[in-house]
């Protein structure tokens, strides 16, 4: 560290005094926990011991208008920012008054919405996971900020702070590329501490992450020595006045010593051996005892400092261990943020207008949308520029919106959906797309940690407001890439809306509904109907709605009623089915005429499971129809419940049809039939159940 760097942060003692009260401050909260280990191990928890100077010097630059994703070990830095210790112990004891998540969450886990205070969203447990959120919200600022949307003439940064480990992430890779391909202001901090949970550096790595970034052309880096809080704070300081004032990405690479446990439920003592004494001459906490005596601070005054953090720790752990728990009947609240929209609305079939296919519907829809909200934008692959989509579903909305509003991506699906968490968190509102529902995978991590979670484990704070667009289904020799279902593993996935149209008029109703939902939508298109070339799928294709058209979820459709007749005959059945599987029900039920109520699902989740019910109890007898492969499939489930449910009124066990149980699509159209359910097979499954 240079003379002048010294000079400069030594300068302003109270800065030091309040970094030393807040890391005594720290340490003695770990030090308590560790004393009364038998009430606070109840619940695994790690401390920033160790790692206090780097934390402090990083939240000393947070301004109330930035954003911060925070590591699991940065107690240091939450008190940096102006948190007290007692709001910190509430979580630690998962009591009701925990600020960020009412008991739902670990300890170091914050989710913090509060006036005079930088913005913390939801995220999971920071192990690389969290880079793509956090970079996201850079991205919202920044298309914000072009946009003109941003009020005041601040300039926000995103902090990411993380741990070495967590850098070998191929997440944070993909958030890397990001944040230097769309130049974006965010400052990562890696802790680097040289151990995983008992792994070490050499043994988790090639390089530090200093040495990694280096390949990212734009992404500025420095060191520092991350015990060293007057270096420490410089080397953040220029960080942040570099992500602020540049508007370009920066890395800070912290040496740090590990000083506490990896968490409380991996003791230090089981691994570390001589370890532990190497690092603990690197304790930040008589460095900076050091700098005080030597910028003429007194023994007593410091000795005072020393007093105040042991008095505050023990006044909050004492006052925390008697706060109440939550309320055990809201374990179940905040799943959903309420949805503005409730009621179909605007004109479905207007006097002259013309009949429209599906994959028309919804690039209007979102055309619509990006007209109305200048904070809605649409990115994926291959969604921008002159294609517009490999569909052609996005056609010309980049050349009528810009290319900062529609624009294609990497290949990166992990980003495209983990980014929409940032995005939704400073107001920007994301249409995104899944080339694929076979691509899906690579972002199934940031739907389920980040995405799914939020709502529920900020307490409501932090719902994810994000359409997610994804091309379904097969349609002729589309293969084992292309053609896939995969409703069911997304519906296993809670705190997500699963929505599934079968026509135009449904499609542009419900993507306006989705993007008006203030949580994770997945709006599921089937390419087999996108066009309605599919011999059978005609009435796909619809008049189309008008521009204020919506179409609230979780509402089904009786799309075929069975006469009066043969209901009282008790010659009649209902189908329940949903996308293309509305068609095969068609062509199948012309062979049993009047006998067949077909509903369409049309939302998945929520599921409009009173229609259903009805249905099933009128006629007493059910098929439900997928073109997923049948065994431990949605449809199944939906069966056994209706099954439960309607058992005094079934005249029939409810029948499920769905594809068979193969790993995947074949390419072969032969094959491909041989697998998949169509309206023959349909008209086969009705017959039987009929005759039951």
């Amino acid at each position: 560290m240079s003379k002048d760097i010294m000079e400069a942060v030594k300068l302003d003692i109270t800065l030091l005094k309040k970094a030393y009260l807040l890391m005594l401050t720290a340490k003695n909260m770990a030090d308590t926990y560790e004393e009364n280990k038998a009430v606070c191990s109840r619940y695994v928890h790690s401390t920033s011991r160790g790692h206090e100077a780097i934390q402090l010097a990083a939240a000393f630059q947070l301004q109330p208008y930035d954003y911060a994703s925070p590591y699991y070990r940065d107690d240091s830095l939450l008190l940096g920012i102006g948190l007290q210790p007692y709001e910190l112990m509430l979580q630690l004891m998962a009591k009701a008054d925990d600020p960020f998540s009412g008991g739902r969450t670990y300890y170091g886990h914050p989710s913090l919405r509060r006036a005079g205070f930088p913005t913390i969203p939801h995220q999971s447990s920071a192990t690389g996971m969290q880079v793509i959120p956090a970079t996201g919200m850079a991205h919202g600022i920044a298309y914000l900020e072009g946009q003109g949307l941003l009020k005041g003439e601040e300039k926000p940064v995103v902090l990411c702070s993380m741990g070495d480990g967590a850098v070998t992430e191929g997440e944070v890779a993909e958030a890397f590329q990001m944040a230097v391909l769309k130049e974006l202001p965010i400052v990562y901090l890696v802790q680097d501490n040289d151990w995983g949970i008992s792994a070490t550096g050499k043994e988790m790595r090639a390089m530090d992450a200093y040495e990694y970034v280096a390949g990212f052309k734009g992404l500025e880096r420095l060191r520092v020595d991350g015990s060293d809080f007057a270096e420490a704070y410089e080397g953040m300081r220029v960080a942040f006045d570099y992500a602020r004032q540049v508007r370009k990405p920066v890395l800070v690479h912290a040496r740090c010593p590990l000083l506490g446990h990896h968490t409380s439920g991996v003791r230090r003592e089981w691994y570390r051996g001589d370890n532990l004494k190497q690092h603990a001459q690197e304790d930040p906490i008589p460095k900076l005892r050091q700098a005080l005596l030597d910028a003429a601070i007194t023994p007593d005054e410091i000795a005072q400092l020393e007093q105040e953090a042991i008095q505050t720790v023990t006044n909050d752990f004492q006052r925390a261990r008697q706060a109440p728990g939550p309320d055990p009947a809201t374990f179940d609240t905040h799943m959903f943020a309420p949805t503005p929209v409730t009621e179909e609305k605007g004109e479905r079939s207007p006097a002259g207008a013309e009949k429209i296919i599906m994959v028309d519907a919804a690039l209007h829809a979102v055309d619509d949308i990006l007209r109305t909200y200048p904070e809605a934008l649409f990115y994926g692959q291959d969604v921008g520029g002159e294609l517009g989509g490999v569909f052609r579903e996005a056609a010309l909305l980049a050349k009528k919106h810009g290319d900062a509003r529609v624009f294609n991506t990497p290949i990166q699906e992990a980003y495209i959906i983990g980014s929409t968490a940032g995005m939704s968190a400073v107001g920007a509102k994301a249409i995104v797309e899944i080339q694929f529902a076979d691509y899906v995978w690579p972002g199934m991590n940031q739907l389920v940690e980040e995405l799914s979670k939020s709502c529920y484990l900020s307490n409501g704070q932090f719902p994810v407001q994000t359409l997610i667009r994804v091309p379904i289904g097969a349609y002729g020799g589309g293969g084992p890439y292309h053609s896939g279902s995969i409703e069911s593993t997304l519906l296993n996935i809670r705190g997500i809306k699963v929505v599934f149209p079968s026509n135009a008029a449904d499609m542009k109703g419900l993507m306006k509904a989705a993007f008006l939902d203030p949580n994770p939508v997945i709006m599921l298109e089937h390419k087999g109907i996108y066009w309605s070339r599919v011999p059978g799928t005609e009435d796909a294709k619809t008049i189309e709605p008008d521009e204020n058209y919506i179409l609230p979820l979780g509402k089904a459709n009786i799309v075929q009623q069975a006469s009066d007749e043969q209901v009282s005959k008790g010659n009649s059945m209902a189908l329940i089915t949903y996308g293309i599987g509305v068609y095969w029900a068609k062509t199948a039920s012309k062979q049993f005429p009047g006998s067949i109520e077909i509903v369409d699902l049309r939302t998945l989740n929520p599921l409009d499971y009173e229609t259903v019910k009805a249905a099933v109890e009128r006629h007493g007898k059910a098929l439900v129809l997928t073109e997923e492969p049948l065994l431990n499939s949605f449809a199944e489930s939906l069966a056994g419940r209706l099954s439960r449910d309607c058992f005094q009124k079934l005249d029939a066990p409810v029948y499920t049809l769905g594809a068979e149980s193969l790993p995947a699509i074949p390419l072969n159209v032969d094959l491909e039939k041989m697998m998949l359910p169509n309206a023959r097979k349909v008209a086969t499954a009705i017959e039987e159940l009929l005759n039951y």
